[in-house]
This record gives C-alpha cells, structure tokens and sequence, in this order.
C-alpha cells in the first residue's frame, strides 16, 4: 500500500472522492465534515451543522453538491462552492448510515436504522419512494453504476437487491396529481414503485456493507461473522459463489476494484484486505497498530482508495503506476504488460523486444521498479519488490528470437536494487551486510565492497561508481578506490536524473528538487507542494520536471515556472528541443510540444547572453505579468519596460528602473496627482530638480516647491513665491517663505497685517527695527512686551546650498547592455520616448505669473487654474503664465536623455526577511522573518494553538536572535542584519540560507535533565516550569532529520506527563482537609509514564498515604509495585516488605476511591479523575493530553497553548516534512 496523504482527527465514519478534482470529503463522529485537498494536504474547509456524528457522505458527479447523513436523522444537501447547506430532507425516524447521489437522475438513495431505504428527489425536494422489507438496522445502500437496481445490507444477516426500474419510468412522464397521490400512498404503506428482486442469505450475522461491480453481475459483501461473501446475479435468481475468509472481527466495509479482479474490504480487526477475486485469495494484508476501520471508497476515475478509522483516514495506492523504464541514446527501453518493448525517439517507432518470465507470484507492486541498461553487451538489468526484492539479468536477442511467450531464459538473485557500473559489470546492494557487490554478466561475484555509511539504495552515478541514498543523505562512492568522493544533506530522495554531460544531477524527492555538481556540490533546491513525479535535462542544461498535474522548468539558480497543464500524471523520458517525450500510467508513449520561450529567455538572462535577449525581444511573443514581474525582481526593469503598452504599469516600471523620460512621458498620459507626486520623489532622488520643480508645479504643491527652491538656493524664485502666498491669502505660506528668505520685515508686516502686535514687537525690537519698534510701542500703549535680559538676539538665515541652481552631480559609469540595444522595439520606440521626453515644451508650463504689480484683490488670472480645478476641469499644468524664467531654465531636462555614461541608481533588492517568509513553511522561521501573523496561523492549524500569550517571549526572542544591528554613524538608521542557518564563505551568494534560530534540540535535552534532577529533588514549581519550557518552546525548534522529528514527538509526551503528574501533586497538597481526594490523586500519579527512579517516589508517596490513612489494601498493592521496581535504597526496601506483611494480616480499605489498577485509565488534564477504557474522550491535538468531553474547547490546562478538540493537521518541524 502507498500512502499518499492521512489526516488526524476524529473517528472517520464517511468518505467520498470529488471525480474531477483532488479533494476528499470525510464525515466524522464528532459531527464535522471536513474537505481536504488531498494532493496539497491541506484543510479546504469544515462544515458542522448536523447534531451528532455524520455517517455519510457523497459528491454529486457533475453539480457543485454534497450530501450527508446523521445521527440526527436530517439528511442535507450542500452546496461547496457557497460553503452552505441549501436544504434539508426529513422523513427518516433514526440514524442515517448511508447516502448516495444518482449518476444520472436527480435521485439520492439513503439507508437508515429505522430498518428503511428511502429515495429522494434531490430537486423537488420530495421523497419518492420508502424501500421496507428489511426487520433490523439498514447499514448501507447504493445504486448500480449502471443499471436501475439499489442493493443494501441489513443487521437482519441479508443482503437485498431492489429494481427501481419502474420508478424511472413513473418519474419520467408522471402529473402532478399522480405525483401527489403517490407520495400520500409512500407515505402510509411504503412504496410500491421499487420491488425487491433478490434477497441474498447466507451470513450468519448482521451484514454491514454490500457493494456491486461496476461489470459483472456481481455482489460482494462483508458481516459481522468476520466473513467476506461473493454473489453471482443473473435474470431469474442470485446465489452465493465463494467466501473469503481472514478477518478477525467485524468486517466493516468492502468494495470491487474498479479496473482489477480485486477485492478491498476491511475490518474492525485493524487490517485493510486485498483479495484475488478469481481465485478468491488474499494477496495482502495492511495494518495498523490502534485504528479499527470503519469505511472504505473509491476515487471513481483515479488508482485511488480512501479508508477511515478511529483517528482519521488515509488516501492510498494499492500498487505502484510508474512505468519501469531506462534511456540510452535514441532508445528507450521499458515494461509493459509484462513484455519490454522498445521506442525510438527519433522515428517514433514503438516494438516489442522480448517477453518477460516471471515466476507466479499472488502479491501486488511486484511488477518491475527500475530498469538498467548496458547498450554495449544489449543486456537489461530489472528490479522488483518480489521475495522482498530481487533483480533480474536478461541478455536480449539481437535476432528478436524472444519476442514470443517463452523469452529468454534470466538470472536472477537477491537484491532490491542493482545497476550498471561498467560495460560488462553492475553492482548490486546487499542491504544485511552494507556492502556493494559487483558482478560479472554470469551472475559471478567480481567484487565486494563494504559501504562506509549505511544506505538503502545505489543509483548510477558514471562508469565505476554509485550515488548511495541513506536515510537523509546522499554519497557519490568509487568502486575502484572505495572512497567517497561527495557527500550532500538532502530529504529522502526517489528518482536520480544525470544530465547528457553527466556534470550535474537533479536529486527528485517526494516534494523537493536539488540541483547538485558530479561532486555532490549543491546548486540549488526548490520544493514543491505537490508531488514530483519526473524529470528530464534538455540540451541547453535545464531541467524539466513533471508534478501531478504540470510540467515545470528549474534554471541553475533555481528559478522555475510552469510550462503546461497536465490532465493526468505523466513520466518523462527525453527532452529534445520543443518535444517533451514521455510515458503515461498506461504505458504509451507521448510526444508533448511544448513553448520553450520563456524558460530560453530567461536562462539567456542568467548567463548573460545579452545578444540572446535582445534577439528573443525583438522575435519573440513574451509577454505577461509574470515575464514583467520577473525582470523586475532580476533588476532587468528596463528590459520589462519594452513588453508593456499600459500606461501605469510603464510609469512603475520606468521608476524602478530610474528611466525619468518615460516616467514623465506616462504621467503626462495619466495626468493624475498621485503619479506626479510619485515623479517628483523619484526626480527629487536622482538630483533632476528641473523635474521635481515641474512635478510640484503640477500638483500645485506650493509647500514642497517652496522648499526645494530653499536647497538648491533659488533666492529668485522663492522671492517670487512669497509673494504667490501673498495674492493667495496664504498667511502660514508668506511666513514661512521670508523664514527661508531671512527676511525680518516681511516677518514683522505679516505678524502686523494678522493682528499679532506683541509678536511684531518682539521680532523688530530683537533684530534692530527701532522705527517699527517706536510705532508699535505707540499702538500698544501699555502692553509692551518685556524682553529677557542677558540674551545676545541672532538672525535665523538658512545657510547657503553648495550648489545653486541646476542638477545635482551624478556618479559617471558605462552605458548599461540593454541601453539603446532595445531602441526600436515593441511599436514606439524607446528612442522616440527619449526624444520626446526630452524636447517636449516644458517652457509655459514652468512659467510663473509675476505678481509684483498685482494688488491683494486682483487675483482672478492667478487662481483661475485652481478655480478651473474646484469645477472639475483640469487644466494641466501650473498656469501662472504672467512670469518669465530666465532662458537656460526654460526646459528643464533629464540628467541622462542623451549621455552615454550616466549612473542610474540601481533598484534596492528584496529583504532577506522577504526571502525567508516566501521560502519556508516551517512556523519558526517565519517567526524569525518578523511575520508573526502566518506563523500563528500555521500552529493554530498544525497544533490547534489559540492561546499565544506563553509564545509571546520566544517569538520576540527567535526574531531578534536571527538579526544582528549595526549603527553606521549617528545621523544614520541603525542597520539589521539577517543572520542566515549555516553560512559560509563557499556558499553560493545568490542563494539564502533559512534563518539563524536559538533554539535548537539539544537545549530542550538540557532542561530535560534539569527537569528531572528538581522533579527528583522535589523542587516541583521549578521542575514545573522547565517542563512547560520545553512544550512552550518544541512547536518553534527546527530540526533536519525524520529521526529527530520522531525524537520531538517522544520529548513531548514525555514533558506531558511530568507537567500533569506535578500539577497533580500540586493540587493534593492544596487539599489536606481532604485526605481521601489525596490518596486518589497519589493513585493516578503513579500510573503515569514517569522514570524509574521518579516512579519510585510517586509509589512511596502513594503507599505512604494510603496507610496513614488505613487504606491497606491499596498501599499493599503500591509496595508491590514498588519491589517490583527493583530499589535499591536498602531502607526503601525494608520499608516496603514491612507495609506489604502489615496489610496482608488487615486486606481492607478505609475509604473508598474512585480508582481501579486492574481497569487500564488515562488522567484528565483539568478534572485528575480517571477515564476508564471504553469511556469517551477528547484530546488536546498538540500534547495529547486527554480530558472529559465536557472539556471540549477549553485551553489546554497542561501545555496552556491548543484547543483542546480541535483538528489539527500535527506538529511540522523539519523541512524533511514539507519537502
């Protein structure tokens, strides 16, 4: 069985594939129905509107519908798309078990425990018909794929096959009257549209599950006697064929494989069961170690099954789907139908070479795995998983001799996998003993060499060695010198691809790709989401790559992108130019033309070949958001420039590539103040002053243009711009321009003309204006303002610009590659831009109204462009056309219109942080990256964390530890530093590595011991808070390896235990009036999973209690248990023997307590009581505490962070889980 996706939640008691696309419904005991994505695992969305557990659950086959049914008798129908129920059918007086769509007509058939199978009208909304004749429990019932029967299986041991094919035709031309009459008649004496036609016994107990074939007249299903039973159907009568038995309990479900002589059912025994259903034996059996099975289904197009159990469903595969094959050269050799056929690529030409002589085997995945070929000696070398792995040596017939049914003879031996390693040698891995053994065409061993490391598998890795996979590694070994030439870290990897050169290797793991030197340096990896199925180099060295459902490219610098859209999963074996060769799950051969342009292009753009571009621009039809968005992030805005005719989207990109001509040139065709002011920030950035002062005049910012005129020292103009403030009754503006001026009087006249006389006193009397001093002395009569003594008066004057006037001086370098390379592209020109940037009248528009003759009152021609503005006419512009500029000012330029050699500053890149948020999926390292808000709700949906209150101090903590700060000088910002995982010197500084974090494992080991030395000591508020520590810290570790992954699961059951256990004894010594609820809570201490040595105190601790208080039954038990431990405090023991002869002369208790030894119990995390086996519970989805059902939706009050009942998808925190 290939697992393909599980989930962890509650009891799965219904399951149901969407036909088309990769989702998954699952209807739980809790009373949840959840959809998932099966292919990205992830929680699509949860729908809980039944009152009590969902039994059953269907996808419509074509409407954007589901159904289900319940323990609360109400059947509904959903619409996903809306995520709503549309509407609810009543009628059935007890659970729902079963429900179904039609595949044809708007028809759902139910199956329920008020001993009736009823059919609806999805649409009508009605019932059409009650199936009675079964006299206990209904526990399913389904239509015929085909034909218009509904079989069903009954408590009452029988399996009944109905015809509903009058109640087609009645339906199809019935009135409403008629329609009306009938329901009335259903309803009071069941229906009579729907007979039975076959009443199949032969169980011994209840039936819980028949299913039909989706061809054959036949009927299989399963019971509670543990029995598995074939029926055989024809026109006359039905009757029972074979019985399969195997099961060990209640067979649960049990089904016909779709496209196989296949039988899957399976049980409450833990076990799925595959069976021969010509033979009628079992082939395999699948196990899990606590899940009892309750339901089973079928993706209705895909090699796909789902089963549910006791804490969630699996999605699998019953046998591997990928073709064997092997490419040498123009060929290509692979199995199908167990005959090897060959296909050239270059005539397309598909033969068959020989078939293949298997022995008989009665299993499933025992076609072959991996092929190997040697073109020189035409010998094949095959794989298989048969006997627990052996290979097969075939030398084919150059003559075509084995091409009948007899084939040449082959030799075989042990080995799951062997390969080629010379023309007449190939090595084969002998997994017991860690070594390689080479052999010879006869089978013979040549040679044998011990492997260094272990590993699991050997790939081809060039003429006399091997690229050895281990668990989470990968090694290149020498044959010859038996050394190991390269060593790479990387998740478990399935597939090696060489490239035609044998330089590079793409490593293909189940969601990652690395892209590695023959040495094993690694150049690049990129992950995926959804599976990677295949891969193939092309000529020019970049690999091509299938998924589930696209065929993407990845460049050497990891850059990828998806090339087509897939229907179905394909394998590709070749890659030659625009053809993409390859072979599907049923193995023909397909040629895919494909658009080679876009990952051409851009590999141009990686290796410089500017020539390359230019061409491909000129030629080409790129185009796209996605083009655009990656020249931009490559610092090619300028390149992204030519591809685009929008306005705004030209205007972004000319000020990301500082290009000011074709910036101003879209603001003048946008003409919105936005962008204008955009311009001017970019303007004002470069130094091109003669824009930012066009820009501001545009957006009539007087302010901004005021202050501009103060740094580049236009005395002239800001003059001139007092007095605009002036005509314009602008008080703040005049005030502020004769700041700029240090012009003392103009202060004092506009302090005067506004009513402000002390403070006119004050500004002339400290700058020495004593006849305006006299004068409004005179007019304030008695109220002069006093002036502090002993101060020496200064006049505030801004100091001198060092430049005046003009641009501001710019760094000189060469002209860029693509400057004036790309002049005549895409239908105007850049040229043109340029020339009509740069020589477009600018003059009137920068012309200002000289206001020096103008009175206060008259100022109809300087305001009537605003005036124009307030009535919704945009004038463009600043019309103050009344002054004149002197004339090297008139139009001002762009610094670089015509320069060959200006600098334009380059585009900032993205942050690291950016970087990491994008690439990882882990919670830490978002943490680390400062995005808190996605790494809450990762471990909300991973752990079910609501309360993040305890996270606070380790996500301020993780953040800051992959930072460091630097300060530049003191007028600068202080600069952060992102602190990457791993760096060295030799990294590639393209490529970032994942963040610097401070926590790792080995610290939480360290407050481990500590936990348990102060637990030992009975410091327990200290040990308290180290347990909680290490909870409060594993959801935010990292770690590299599924070992350690495995090892973080253990310390958190571990660190669980301690917290409830000291919570626990906590809490006794709080109750002392209470000596009975002690012994109790003693008691269950000592049935928690503690360590030897704090097990003995809790059972001394218990023992101690309970005969103090002539409880002397149970402390008898407890010292029991103590000897049992082996102490070996010498006073311990005596103690313990002592109690042990003292209680068996007086075997009684007290008191009674609410504890049982023999009945095995978990602890209630909030209560302390026991929860006996058999009794219901809920669970905390992080520390898997358990808690009464009323806990439901609490806080966890062990770990203090999850919801305690929640679905959570489990604890993610390796990248080997995500890859």
């Amino acid at each position: 069985m290939l697992t393909k996706f599980e989930t962890k939640s509650n009891r799965v008691k219904g399951l149901s594939f969407h036909s088309k696309r990769p989702w998954i419904l699952a209807s739980l005991h809790s009373g949840v129905i959840q959809l998932w994505d099966y292919r990205m695992g992830t929680l699509i969305d949860r729908f809980d509107e039944h009152d009590g557990p969902v039994r059953g659950v269907h996808f419509h086959k074509s409407q954007p519908l589901f159904v289900s049914g319940g323990d609360d008798y109400k059947i509904k129908v959903w619409n996903y798309k809306t995520c709503r129920c549309l509407f609810t059918l009543l009628g059935h007086l007890d659970y729902i078990r079963t429900v179904q769509f039609h595949h044809e007509h708007p028809w759902i058939v139910s199956a329920s425990d008020d001993q009736t199978i009823r059919l609806w009208n999805w649409q009508s909304r009605t019932c059409i018909s009650v199936l009675t004749g079964h006299n206990h429990y209904v526990m399913c019932a389904s239509f015929h794929p085909k034909e218009d029967l509904v079989v069903s299986a009954s408590l009452d041991q029988t399996v009944r096959v109905w015809d509903i094919s009058s109640l087609k035709k009645k339906t199809a031309s019935r009135g409403d009257d008629i329609l009306r009459l009938s329901q009335m008649n259903t309803d009071l004496f069941g229906g009579v549209d729907v007979v039975v036609k076959y009443v199949l016994e032969g169980h011994d107990r209840g039936v819980n599950w028949a299913a039909f074939h989706p061809n054959l007249p036949l009927v299989v299903s399963g019971a509670d006697d543990r029995q598995v039973k074939l029926w055989r159907m024809n026109d006359a009568k039905a009757w029972e064929v074979d019985t399969l038995r195997g099961h060990t309990n209640n067979v649960s479900c049990v089904m016909f494989h779709a496209r196989q002589d296949i039988i899957v059912s399976n049980s409450e025994d833990k076990s799925i069961r595959v069976w021969d259903a010509t033979k009628r034996t079992g082939l395999q059996t699948f196990r899990r170690e606590h899940d009892r099975f309750w339901i089973l289904t079928a993706h209705p197009e895909m090699n796909l099954f789902a089963a549910g159990h006791d804490s969630g469903m699996i999605v699998f595969k019953l046998e591997r789907e990928r073709p064997a094959f092997a490419v040498s050269g123009d060929a290509l050799f692979y199995i199908k139908d167990r005959f090897l056929r060959l296909y050239e690529f270059s005539s397309q030409r598909d033969a068959l070479v020989m078939a293949i002589r298997r022995p008989g085997s009665t299993g499933l995945n025992q076609s072959a795995r991996t092929l190997s070929y040697s073109p020189t000696e035409h010998a094949l070398l095959m794989c298989s998983d048969v006997d627990g792995g052996i290979y097969e040596l075939y030398v084919i017939p150059r003559d075509g001799s084995g091409r009948g049914d007899g084939g040449p003879d082959a030799k075989r031996g042990s080995g799951g996998c062997a390969v080629f390693v010379a023309r007449n040698r190939f090595a084969v891995l002998d997994r017991s003993s860690n070594q390689v053994l080479v052999k010879n065409l006869k089978n013979e061993i040549v040679k044998k060499s011990g492997l260094p490391f272990p590993a699991d598998m050997i790939f081809y890795a060039g003429t006399g060695s091997l690229l050895c996979r281990s668990e989470d590694r990968v090694y290149i070994f020498d044959l010859q010198q038996r050394l190991v030439l390269g060593e790479l870290q990387t998740p478990f990897v399935k597939y090696v691809v060489w490239s035609n050169d044998m330089e590079n290797v793409a490593l293909l793991s189940k969601h990652a790709i690395i892209i590695a030197s023959k040495k094993l340096i690694q150049r690049c990896t990129l992950h995926e989401t959804i599976r990677v199925k295949s891969g193939a180099w092309d000529e020019n060295g970049i690999f091509i790559y299938t998924t589930l459902n696209h065929i993407k490219y990845c460049l050497p610098n990891a850059d990828s992108g998806i090339i087509k859209t897939l229907d179905v999963p394909i394998y590709i074996t070749k890659v030659s130019g625009n053809s993409i060769f390859c072979l599907d799950r049923d193995g023909k051969n397909r040629v895919i033309i494909i658009d080679a342009a876009e990952y051409m292009f851009k590999m141009s753009l990686l290796r410089k070949r500017y020539d390359h571009v230019m061409s491909m621009i000129r030629n080409s039809q790129l185009c796209g958001q996605a083009m655009i968005a990656y020249l931009q992030q490559k610092g090619f805005p300028e390149v992204a420039l030519h591809f685009v005719k929008n306005e705004r989207t030209r205007f972004d990109l000319a000020l990301e590539s500082g290009n000011i001509q074709i910036a101003v040139a879209s603001a003048k065709e946008i003409d919105e103040k936005d962008h204008w002011y955009r311009l001017g920030v970019e303007a004002l950035r470069q130094g091109n002053s003669g824009i930012v002062e066009y820009a501001y005049q545009r957006t009539k910012n007087f302010e901004r243009l005021s202050f501009l005129y103060l740094i580049t020292g236009n005395l002239d103009k800001l003059t001139k711009m007092l007095k605009i403030a002036e005509v314009k009754n602008d008080v703040m503006g005049q005030f502020h321009n004769a700041l700029y001026l240090g012009d003392v009087r103009e202060r004092v006249k506009i302090l005067e003309n506004t009513g402000h006389l002390p403070l006119a006193y004050i500004t002339a009397s400290v700058h020495g204006l004593h006849d305006i001093v006299e004068r409004l002395a005179a007019e304030l009569e008695g109220n002069v303002p006093l002036l502090p003594g002993g101060k020496e008066p200064s006049l505030l004057i801004p100091p001198r610009p060092v430049i005046s006037g003009g641009d501001w001086p710019l760094l000189r370098v060469m002209r860029g590659i693509f400057e004036g390379g790309l002049d005549n592209i895409a239908g105007q020109g850049a040229e043109d831009e340029e020339y009509e940037a740069a020589d477009g009248d600018w003059g009137e528009e920068l012309d200002m109204v000289d206001v020096n003759g103008l009175e206060n009152g008259d100022v109809a021609e300087i305001l009537e462009g605003e005036v124009g503005e307030e009535d919704g006419e945009e004038e463009g512009g600043w019309d103050l056309e009344d002054l004149e500029l002197p004339p090297e000012l008139e139009t001002p330029r762009a610094s670089s219109v015509n320069g060959h050699s200006v600098f334009v500053a380059p585009a900032p890149g993205m942050p690291v942080n950016q970087i990491w948020i994008q690439k990882s999926s882990l919670a830490a390292e978002q943490v680390a990256a400062g995005n808190f808000d996605t790494a809450m709700r990762l471990l909300n949906r991973q752990l079910g964390i609501r309360n993040f209150t305890p996270l606070r101090q380790i996500f301020l903590n993780l953040h800051w530890g992959s930072h460091s700060y630097l300060r530049a000088f003191s007028s600068a910002p202080i600069l952060s530093l992102a602190l990457e995982r791993g760096w060295s010197e030799s990294n590639n500084h393209n490529m970032r590595g994942p963040p610097t974090l401070v926590y790792n494992f080995s610290q939480l080991e360290e407050k481990l011991t500590a936990g348990y030395h102060a637990m030992k000591t009975g410091k327990f508020t200290e040990s308290l808070c180290l347990f909680l520590e290490i909870l409060h810290t594993i959801p935010l570790i990292v770690v590299d390896s599924r070992r350690e992954v495995d090892e973080v699961k253990e310390l958190i059951g571990i660190a669980k235990e301690y917290v409830l256990g000291i919570k626990m004894e906590l809490t006794k010594r709080d109750l002392k009036d209470d000596p009975v609820r002690q012994m109790e809570l003693s008691a269950y201490l000592t049935h928690l999973n503690l360590q030897t040595v704090h097990l003995r105190l809790a059972l001394n601790n218990a023992m101690t209690s309970c005969y103090k208080n002539k409880n002397f039954a149970t402390a008898g038990m407890f010292a029991r248990r103590l000897l049992e431990t082996n102490p070996t405090i010498e006073s311990l023991v005596k103690k313990a023997r002592q109690v042990v002869a003292a209680c068996e002369r007086n075997n009684t208790d007290a008191s009674e307590l609410n504890y049982d030894y023999r009945n095995p119990f978990v602890v209630c995390g909030v209560t302390y009581v026991p929860i006996y086996r058999g009794q219901k519970f809920v669970s905390c989805p992080y520390c898997w505490t358990r808690f009464l059902p009323s806990q439901e939706g609490q806080v966890c009050n062990v770990c203090d962070l999850s919801v305690v009942g929640a679905d959570a998808s489990g604890l993610i925190c390796s990248p080997s889980q995500v890859r």
